[in-house]
């Protein structure tokens, strides 16, 4: 327990980002129109590499004995990956509705 209190005092600032972010990012997507959430999902897939690309390097400066640090870079691999190859999906199927079809 004193280790969670002290982790959160030391990293007070960043928790205020996340929370905050996390606030406006929802704030931000409630308001957009549902004609745009295709395009905005793709937009996501270049954030979602770059959230990947970060995962990896936490991982590969973690110690082999640092679980926190492994499992948040595992965490983050996997959900940003679950979130690229489902933007992919959902762009693929957008860019099919703009194809001539064949008679």
């Amino acid at each position: 327990m004193d280790f969670i209190y002290q982790f959160i005092s030391q990293h007070i600032l960043m928790i205020y980002i996340l929370s905050f972010a996390i606030l406006l990012g929802m704030e931000v997507i409630s308001k957009v129109p549902t004609v745009l959430h295709t395009p905005l999902m793709s937009g996501a897939n270049a954030i979602s590499g770059v959230v990947i690309i970060g995962a990896i390097i936490l991982i590969r400066r973690a110690d082999a004995t640092d679980y926190l640090m492994l499992i948040l870079g595992f965490l983050g691999i996997s959900l940003a990956m679950i979130n690229v190859v489902g933007g992919f999906a959902v762009t693929d199927r957008m860019l099919d509705m703009f194809k001539k079809k064949k008679r």
